[in-house]
């Protein structure tokens, strides 16, 4: 057989999508929510010096200023050219104080119903961490050296929710101490506020909370104390035949017990508090509905007419200069202009879901239809991840409240009439159905399964299991009142 060496040349023709930078910023702006977008912007504009952020008042003076410059009242009163000067350098000269404003105009100053300033400053409060507020505590409480070490160890091993992570000989062992002493040092920690943190478990954790209002007699305490298994158990007949009482009386008490906090730890979060800004505002005007951005926080750019002038210039710039200013004027251009398509493209995405869901904005969650990313984004001519970009995690403020732009979109559930229903009508219904029940005989899965088959949805058992579960809604059993 022959063996021969060759080189041979193929043309292949493919088609692929390249992400440019433009691309890149692009999608990354669509999906960024209003807050995150201002931060990005105010950003720019210190990193970029072409970029300037426009104010209405300055703004208007600065076109006045222009229009004075250019036609000057009376030619007289021009200045005289400063013989020292050369031609080019009274060509090239900024007038520098003139271009930028005083000091004192970007300084904020809030003046007082008395006429006075307010010279104090303000400051944002802090959120208080379980930690530290445990810790601050201890220090007062003791000032023993080694209950100090091991308190703060134990503070250190509690969840979220306040309860202590580690058994007494896991916690000796790390701290090197005597299971006595890290007992000793729990119960103390056990009288912190807030009641019923450093528990091991939720039983103790409801136990410390009667003890610490004194209240160690009562019938609910002895609910917890005695039958908790049963308790959790919703078996109010044993409890009640064990206590020699009723079952009326024993729900009586797991009301008082309902009033106790399960989770203590969570008074104190580690977290930041989550704040929401609309990013989309919908308004009823007369008889239609109205979309616009809700972006009068975020940075309104424009490109510096200064840098603008510094281009045109050619006699007195250098090269270099004048490449460094034209790169920042390629990145200010793209940028507004990015801006400007998610600003169209956002209200073109809510205007679709308006048109769509209407009749939600006209009477309500029970007249919301099923929709999908897809059906919005054939309806505007877009792909379907522009939309998904558009409505992660973006929040809209309607005639009936604030709502994320997810809520709009639901799966469907088949109606007997062939029609499609949104599954969050159903669920608002299954709610409708468990509030208005005889407490004493509520609806089991299957009855409202039944009330909806009636009332012509098509609905499987399971399904509203799935529905009461992600509602928080207990089962029948559980719901029970004597």
């Amino acid at each position: 057989m022959e063996m021969r060496v060759g080189l041979q040349l193929r043309m292949l023709q493919t088609q692929k999508l390249v992400m440019t930078p433009q691309l890149q910023q692009a999608l990354k702006f669509l999906q960024m929510p209003t807050l995150e977008l201002q931060q990005v912007l105010k950003q720019e504009l210190l990193m970029n010096p072409v970029l300037e952020e426009v104010d209405d008042l300055i703004d208007g003076e600065e076109e006045e200023l222009d229009k004075r410059e250019e036609e000057p009242a009376d030619p007289m009163e021009k200045p005289e050219p400063d013989e020292n000067q050369s031609n080019d350098e009274q060509k090239n000269e900024i007038d520098w104080d003139e271009y930028f404003h005083s000091p004192q105009d970007y300084s904020h100053r809030q003046q007082s119903e008395g006429g006075q300033d307010e010279t104090y400053e303000r400051v944002l409060s802090t959120t208080v961490r379980l930690s530290e507020h445990l810790i601050s505590q201890l220090r007062i409480a003791t000032t023993d050296d080694e209950t100090l070490r091991i308190g703060e160890f134990l503070i250190g091993s509690l969840d979220d929710k306040g309860f202590l992570t580690l058994s007494f000989e896991e916690v000796a062992e790390s701290v090197r101490a005597p299971v006595n002493r890290v007992r000793k040092t729990l119960e103390l920690l056990q009288t912190f506020d807030p009641s019923g943190v450093g528990a091991r478990d939720l039983r103790e954790c409801l136990l410390l909370q009667f003890q610490a209002v004194e209240d160690s007699s009562s019938l609910a305490y002895r609910v917890v104390h005695d039958h908790f298994d049963e308790f959790v158990q919703n078996k109010y007949n044993d409890i009640a035949r064990k206590l020699k009482t009723t079952a009326q009386e024993i729900q009586e008490a797991t009301g008082v017990i309902g009033q106790l906090n399960p989770r203590p730890g969570m008074l104190y979060t580690d977290e930041d508090p989550r704040y929401i800004t609309p990013d989309l505002v919908v308004d009823r005007v007369d008889d239609e509905y109205v979309v616009y951005l809700n972006d009068q926080n975020v940075p309104r750019l424009r490109v510096s007419k200064t840098y603008q002038k510094l281009m045109t210039n050619g006699d007195g710039t250098n090269s270099e200069t004048k490449e460094y200013v034209k790169n920042k004027l390629n990145a200010a251009n793209q940028l507004i202009n990015t801006i400007e398509r998610r600003r169209r493209t956002m209200i073109k995405v809510m205007k679709s879901i308006v048109e769509n869901q209407e009749e939600f904005f006209e009477r309500g969650i029970r007249y919301l239809k099923p929709m999908t990313l897809q059906h919005v984004a054939d309806q505007i001519g877009m792909h379907e991840s522009t939309v998904s970009r558009v409505t992660s995690n973006k929040y809209v403020q309607t005639p009936r409240g604030v709502f994320e732009l997810k809520f709009f979109f639901s799966s469907s559930i088949r109606s007997d009439s062939g029609e499609d229903v949104s599954a969050k009508r159903v669920k608002d219904r299954v709610k409708e159905l468990v509030d208005s029940e005889v407490k004493t005989s509520p609806h089991s899965d299957q009855k409202i399964v039944d009330i909806l088959r009636n009332e012509g949805l098509i609905i499987a058992r399971r399904t509203v299991a799935k529905y009461r579960d992600q509602m928080g809604i207990l089962s029948a059993r559980y719901r029970k009142q004597f």
